[in-house]
């Protein structure tokens, strides 16, 4: 009897072995169904799933009712595959990838994704450079290449178009029943700037943000002024992560109370209701 439930209760580990152990030889993706509504952080360099490798870098999946969407693919192709495989995310299902600026640690693992699934339409900011383009193109992949301006990229989600005069960048921008979720790289043209963007290309109020931050060597006083600035402007619920640093989260964290979102590679945020059609 005693043996018997020892055997029982192992079933979860053993289950969570088996797709771990499938990760390191060849993906099976067992009774994979599309998702609706749900973000999926696949890569990121602050750890929440036990199962997963983390490392420097950010992508998200987004899964809508009949599209979804890769938004980055972190520095290292064979994690972000690894991670993949382990929350039985199946890379043939991406739709498209939208890429947020040209850093290798938000870019680098787009080559294994189109290695998986060839020809998908890539988003990429105009300050890319060519021989990136040149690179995309040996994977058929079929380019858009977002200027300034926002740019509607499906029913409901748009690019905020590219933002900045260093370091260019583009967010994304996805209505919900609840308000738009905006979804950041790095930040490097300012985290405010960027939701102040958002707000204009959506003409709503930014419910959530998710993402990178940039803020890792931003003092205390600085991150207090953001801090401000995000309830000034009405957002309700936060998940900062990647280039945020642990200072900033923390003061987030302090803040935002029960409407803060821990994030970190593994973690799967749904919307409260489905996201609009």
């Amino acid at each position: 009897m005693l043996l018997s439930m020892i055997k029982l209760s192992s079933l979860p580990l053993l289950a969570s072995l088996l797709l771990y152990n499938q990760a390191l030889g060849n993906p099976v993706y067992p009774e994979f169904e599309r998702s609706q509504g749900r973000l999926t952080i696949l890569f990121d360099n602050n750890p929440y799933d036990y199962r997963l490798k983390s490392s420097w870098g950010f992508s998200c999946l987004i899964e809508l009712e009949r599209k979804t969407i890769l938004f980055d693919t972190g520095g290292d192709g064979e994690i972000l595959l690894y991670n993949m495989r382990v929350l039985n995310k199946d890379p043939k299902t991406i739709d498209m990838i939208v890429l947020s600026h040209i850093h290798g640690d938000h870019t680098g693992g787009i080559w294994s994704i189109l290695r998986e699934k060839p020809a998908l339409k890539v988003y990429i900011p105009e300050s890319f450079p060519q021989e990136f383009e040149q690179r995309l193109e040996n994977f058929r992949a079929r380019i858009v290449r977002v200027m300034s301006s926002s740019l509607q990229i499906l029913p409901g989600v748009w690019s905020t178009g590219e933002i900045g005069h260093g370091i260019k960048e583009q967010s994304l921008i996805i209505d919900t029943s609840k308000g738009m979720i905006l979804v950041t790289g790095c930040a490097h043209p300012g985290i405010v700037n960027i939701i102040k963007k958002a707000k204009t290309t959506a003409k709503k109020n930014i419910y959530m943000v998710v993402g990178g931050w940039h803020l890792s060597s931003a003092g205390e006083r600085n991150i207090r002024g953001i801090i401000d600035a995000f309830l000034r402007m009405g957002i309700q619920k936060v998940a900062p992560c990647h280039c945020t640093g642990d200072l900033a989260i923390a003061m987030f964290k302090s803040s935002y109370g029960r409407d803060f979102i821990q994030a970190g590679v593994g973690k799967v945020i749904h919307a409260e209701e489905q996201f609009s059609k």
